[in-house]
Order: structure tokens, then sequence, then C-alpha cells
């Protein structure tokens, strides 16, 4: 570096650093880096500029050593989503395949509007060395190569071909990132040769600053049409999404209910938005949610939707409400306060959700609310048998029993993709708001492990004495387990609960609920696996530095459990279950899958008839 004057002279790469490290934002009262640092594999593309920018700020933005590029994108999602998106991580990674490895993470945070710092490798601007290793030739255009892909999958996308660029794009990415409209993963193409190039940038450019997350306040005549709407229910509900945490209007959202009296359901981003124990929470809706928020849902005449994108999981692919419902929505997104035609209230939701409690003098007839709770405490019973231990063999819901009795509160509890995303959001019992991570906007197989360890990272950095506890398959955890050897390296203790059923067991049963006989999903009904066997993941996960155990029961996982909250580092509790039997079998609405309309199947022939037998009540678009 070389200061002259009012400028200083920086390679491209020192500049993003320097200027990264000195951006701010307060939270509650205390100001800290908006960027808690990131997440890197180094490669011939990003280490020998980008690496010794960032190996002068290891106290500032520390990096941590990523196993795989995409688990680190998933780690940054875990880490910003236990921020409640106030704070971000970056992942650097090489050109070529090392940033195509991103692809996966950067549409799983931008589904999840997740803000994720992408600065990845890219080829040389000058084209002098071309063709370099890993660089991929298009023959009619150039400019365009594997970065490009990036682009329907972020929020902002750049290529920084002088070093002067970054003095508009770095700014223009962080607003992105930050903004709770447009909120999602911004990526910068870093060329090889730009990375190095040296500018004399504005001093000024580098001076600390302090940011704020806007919050919008909403339009007044949205607020008396919302107003409207719900003075004439009879049958009011709230839809509670992750948006409502990510606004910090917990508390809003709760006194706006109580104070007129209105059920409250939550959406999969949207548990632990109430606790458990409230009467006005009357539990998760839609696919995988609950008999009594699905049974509000069907007859509620208005539906106040908060915080939510209206996800095909939530809306039971828009079968879960009757068809003359009306909807409002308060969203800061405009795109998703508006769907099928909701009247919308484009604003952050804890100052809309002030503005319509200050406006609306409503209170809900209460045979409506005694008919939510009767609902509701008969759905508590079922869940205390479906998680009950001895009520039928090893399952998914029996370990979520477990871990819920006795965890702490404040522990963070996570899930992904196969059956326990449904399972825990059907059978949780929210102990503290904003303790449960579901990830099921892009339900991604892997985020289960790699997910946690970001989580617990930021865990760390607010509440040190609690743990990040994971539900994991056995599936999943062959696509993506490195983490747990992240874990034990970087001392961030993670509790893996490892259920093994032997495959791709709720795809088989998807498989065999449309009327198609097993196939290639559970191992032993692999054609081209002779002799299926299964891992020895006790030995597997030891071998990465955990502590480790296999256990027959859930009574044995109890004491496994309690041995897991006591251990200083990364435990991992095995258990087998069973495929098959077990599943949760009530609390789901219908949901949209293809299935064939021509076959010669009977057994799938008839399963099309009866699945698109419910189509008739699902809404079109209205």
């Amino acid at each position: 570096m070389t200061l002259n004057n009012d400028t200083l002279q920086l390679t491209t790469a020192q500049a993003i650093i320097r200027w990264l490290s000195n951006q701010y934002i307060e939270i509650d009262g205390v100001e800290m880096r908006v960027c808690g640092g990131g997440f890197g594999i180094f490669g011939h593309g990003n280490v020998t500029c980008l690496g010794e920018a960032l190996n002068n700020v290891r106290e500032e933005l520390p990096l941590y050593r990523g196993q795989n590029e995409q688990s680190m994108g998933f780690a940054a999602a875990g880490y910003t989503k236990q921020w409640l998106r106030q704070r971000f991580m970056f992942c650097t990674a090489s050109a070529g395949p090392g940033t195509s490895n991103l692809l996966t993470s950067a549409a799983l945070a931008h589904a999840n509007r997740l803000p994720m710092l992408l600065l990845c490798g890219d080829t040389f601007l000058t084209r002098l060395p071309d063709p370099v290793l890993q660089q991929m030739e298009n023959f009619n255009d150039p400019t365009f190569g594997v970065n490009d892909a990036f682009k329907p999958v972020v929020r902002y996308w750049d290529r920084i071909m002088h070093p002067a660029q970054i003095i508009q794009s770095l700014p223009n990415a962080l607003a992105t990132m930050l903004d709770p409209a447009d909120c999602g993963p911004a990526f910068l193409g870093l060329p090889q040769d730009v990375q190095g190039w040296v500018y004399d940038y504005p001093a000024v450019f580098f001076e600390k600053k302090v940011h704020r997350i806007r919050r919008q306040t909403p339009d007044a005549l949205e607020i008396a049409d919302a107003v409207a709407a719900l003075k004439a229910a009879e049958r009011p509900m709230i839809i509670a999404g992750g948006g409502v945490q990510y606004s910090r209007a917990v508390a809003e959202l709760t006194t706006f209910a109580e104070t007129h009296n209105i059920p409250v359901v939550e959406t999969i981003a949207g548990r632990a938005n109430l606790l458990d124990t409230h009467p006005l929470n009357i539990g998760p809706i839609g696919v995988t949610g609950s008999d009594s928020a699905n049974a509000v849902a069907e007859k509620a005449d208005v539906i106040l939707a908060v915080g939510t994108r209206l996800q095909d999981f939530t809306t039971g692919s828009w079968t879960a409400f009757a068809k003359d419902a009306k909807l409002v929505a308060i969203n800061a997104a405009r795109h998703d306060a508006g769907k099928h035609m909701s009247l919308p209230i484009v604003g952050d939701a804890k100052l809309s959700l002030t503005a319509l409690g200050q406006a609306l003098d409503y209170q809900t007839p209460q045979d409506w609310v005694d008919f939510a709770q009767t609902e509701r405490n008969t759905w508590q019973a079922y869940v205390e048998q479906n998680t009950g231990q001895g009520n039928g063999p090893n399952s998914y819901a029996q370990s979520i029993g477990v871990v819920n009795k006795l965890c702490d509160k404040r522990d963070r509890v996570v899930a992904a993709a196969g059956g326990l995303p449904a399972e825990l959001t059907a059978n949780w019992r929210t102990l503290d708001i904003g303790t449960v991570d579901v990830e099921f906007g892009f339900s991604c197989m892997g985020y289960e492990i790699a997910g946690a360890w970001g989580a617990r990272i930021a865990q760390a950095e607010q509440e040190p004495d609690q743990d990040t506890i994971t539900f994991c398959g056995d599936g999943a955890y062959m696509l993506m387990n490195s983490d747990i050897y992240s874990s034990v390296l970087s001392q961030k203790k993670l509790i893996v609960m490892l259920l093994d059923n032997g495959g791709y067991a709720v795809i088989n049963k998807l498989q065999n609920n449309t009327g198609n006989e097993s196939f290639n999903n559970l191992l032993e009904d692999c054609p081209t696996i002779p002799e299926p066997f299964a891992v020895d993941f006790e030995a597997h996960t030891a071998a990465m530095g955990a502590t480790a155990e296999r256990v027959s029961n859930p009574a044995e996982m109890e004491d496994a459990f309690k041995r897991a909250k006591a251990s200083d580092k990364t435990y991992v509790i095995i258990m087998d279950v069973d495929p098959y039997e077990g599943w949760t079998k009530q609390g789901h609405t219908w949901w949209e899958v293809g299935t064939p309309h021509i076959t010669e199947d009977e057994n799938v022939r008839n399963a099309h008839i009866d699945w698109e037998s419910s189509r008739a009540k699902q809404r079109k678009g209205v």
C-alpha cells in the first residue's frame, strides 16, 4: 500500500478486502463488522492476490478453510440465518470448478432471500494466456464463461474489469445484500490479472461506515384496505413466515395477535415465531404442517400473511384455503406482497403490524378462536403420541421427541432435505423464539451439517454456551459430511443426530404413494447393487475427529444425548430408523406433483386418479 495525499495505492484485491473490513452495522446498540469473515478454498485463481490481501486481515475477517465449495456456501447461509440477515459471510473460490461448485449454494441463498458475498476467480481480462487452466471456452462469445452461470441465482452480479470499478460495485453489492426487499447473494467475478492490478483509490472510500437495514413504512391507503378486509372477517387467520424474524417483529406479531385475538399458524421458515405454549399458536401449516393449522386455513375467510413468500408447502399448492378467502400480505418485497391477488402492504413487518394494529378496531369472534384452539389441543395430543417411545419401530419423530425433551430452550435445531424437515416442522415444540432452522426454501441435501457449522460459528458469537443440533439422514450425510471435520478443526461443536433408514426413504414413500414400486431409492431396491451394506457411520465420523456412538433405540438415545450435551467437541449419535413405518401420517395438505397421465400400470393409474381428485380445491391464481 502506498499513501499519496488523499489516495491509497492498492491492488484490486487489497482494496476489496480493505473496504469490506471497514463496513459496520449496529445491532442492539453494538457496532460490529457487517461481514463476519469468510469461507475459502484457494486455487490459482484466488490465492496469489486475494489470498495475500486476506492474510493481512486475519483478525478482522477470519477465514475458515473449506472442504467443499458448495458446503462453504451452505455454511455462509447458516451463519446469516442465525444473525437474522444482519451479518453475512463471503465465500471465495478459484476460477473454474471451484467457483461452479458454489452455484447450488447461491441458489439456496437466492431462494431463501439470504445475503452472501461470492468473491470468485475469473479468467484473464487481457486474454493473453488463453486458453488457461480450467477455462471454459465459448467459441462464439469469449466474454461468456462459467461465472455467467451465476446470473440467474444471485441478486447482484458483476465482473470486475478495472480496479476503479469496485468503487461502484462494492457499495452496490452490499446495498443489495442489506435490502429487505431485494436481499440475496451478490457475485463478483475477479479476473486473475485484474486482482493484482494497482489503482490510486480515494482514501475516503475506505473510511469506516456504519450501515442500517432499511425499514420501509407502509402506505396508508394499503393499511386502510387491509383494515377494511379484517374488520369484515368472521374467521381471520395469520400466517407467520420467516420474514417476521428477519424484521425482528416477533413482539409486534404477538401483540397484534393477542390484541385482536387472531389465531396464528407458522410456515416452515416461520417456525419458532411463537412459543409452542402460546394459546394463539395453532401450529404449522401446509404439506408438512398440522391438522390444526390446516383445519383453520380451510375455513378462514381473511388470511393475513406476514413475511412469507407463500411457497407450495405453505399453501398446499394453493388448496389449503377456501377459494373465496381474501388474502392480505405484509411483505417488504412487492413481488411477494401481491401474490394471488392479495391486498398488498408493501413494507417492513414490524412497522406494518404496528400501523395495522393501531388502525384496526376489531376482535375475533370467540367461537372461531375456540374452534382453532380445540383443533390445536387435538393436534398436540397426536404429537405427544407420535413422538413417544414404544409407539412402533424407531422413527424420526421419536428422535425429535428425545431432543425436544432434553435440549436447552436456546439450543438451535437444524434440518434441510429428505423426510426430516417435514417431521421436525410437524413435531417440534418450540421452546424459545428463533431457535429453529429448517432449510426448505431450496431444500438442499448437505445443508444439514454444513449449514449447522455456519450456524454454530454465528451462535458462538452470540450464545457460546448453547448448542447447535442438526438432524441428518444417511442420504444427506453421504452427499456432504466433511464439515464434521471442519467443526472439529475449528472447535465449533455440533451435535449431529444421524438417522439411518437405508437410503432415500422419503422419496421411496412418495414413489409408493404415487403407485410406483420401490426402485433406486432404498439401497435394497437398487438393481445395480447386488449386495447392499450399511456404512459404519460411527467409524466414519470418528475418523473426522468427532465423538460418535451408535444407539439401538430412543431410550439409549436419551443417555447418549446427555453425553453429547456434556461434550466439548462435535458429537454424533447414530440410530437406525424404519424406512416404512413411523412417518407422521397426519397434518398434510395436498401437494401437486407430476404423475403419469397415461400408463400401463394399474396402480400408477389409480394413484394418478386419486391424486388429481383434490385438484378441484386448487385456487387458480386468485
